[in-house]
């Protein structure tokens, strides 16, 4: 293949795009983190599955406490990615409250009991992704924004 034909070039924009998209997950990821956290979410986790699956990039895990405290964690994520122009493919166990589960696309958020999230493990499911540093992430995404 030569350089500046039109396949290589569009392989190139295709590989930037990925990244592009890659990098909105992973904010989005975060940000669902920092709310869920916001909301007194205990144990929250972001999983990078973006080399072990096509069809999800992150996980996001969170321990709810009650029934009210994890329907406020997943309607505050769905208003704020709702306000941000991201929409919720589906929604999974809101009436049982045992292990919620919102669709975004790139992004899945899975709100359990302490007992649901034991019996399910998708850490030790999805030991080979590796783990985000959610509030790291955060930190320097702001100190970008602020940055001259």
């Amino acid at each position: 293949m030569k350089e500046g034909s039109p396949i290589s070039e569009s392989s190139i924009d295709l590989e930037q795009e990925q990244q592009r998209r890659r990098q909105r997950s992973l904010k989005q990821a975060c940000l669902v983190a920092r709310i869920a956290d916001e909301y007194k979410g205990r144990d929250i986790l972001v999983l990078d599955l973006t080399a072990i699956t096509p069809i999800v990039d992150f996980f996001v895990l969170a321990t709810g406490t009650s029934r009210r405290q994890m329907h406020a964690v997943v309607e505050e994520v769905d208003r704020v990615l709702t306000s941000l122009g991201s929409r919720r493919l589906g929604v999974e166990g809101y009436d049982s409250s045992t292990w919620i589960l919102q669709d975004y696309g790139d992004v899945v958020l899975h709100v359990f009991t302490p007992e649901a999230r034991k019996l399910y493990d998708l850490e030790h499911l999805w030991a080979d992704a590796p783990r985000v540093d959610w509030q790291a992430y955060l930190d320097e995404d702001a100190a970008e924004v602020d940055s001259p």
